[in-house]
């Protein structure tokens, strides 16, 4: 009964976290740079999102947010 009940707690958790983050960190850099062209200094997944930090042409640094699940840029 104890490995039944741990068999299905790994499928559930293995479900949920495909769901969550349906894109990549590369399509989330891909999809920042169509954006906000720019040379991309770093990316990092937090929760349900990606953080994409973007050197401007200009040198301005701006932190694109994309959403993980569905690859919409949020802000």
């Amino acid at each position: 009964m104890k490995l039944f009940s741990i068999r299905i707690l790994l499928a559930l958790l293995l479900l949920f976290s495909s769901s969550v983050l349906a894109i990549s960190k590369q399509q989330a850099m891909n999809i920042a740079q169509q954006s906000n062209p720019g040379r991309v200094l770093g990316v990092k997944q937090s929760g349900n999102v990606y953080q994409v930090k973007i050197l401007a042409a200009n040198g301005d640094v701006r932190i694109i947010v994309i959403d993980a699940s569905s690859g919409k840029v949020i802000r």
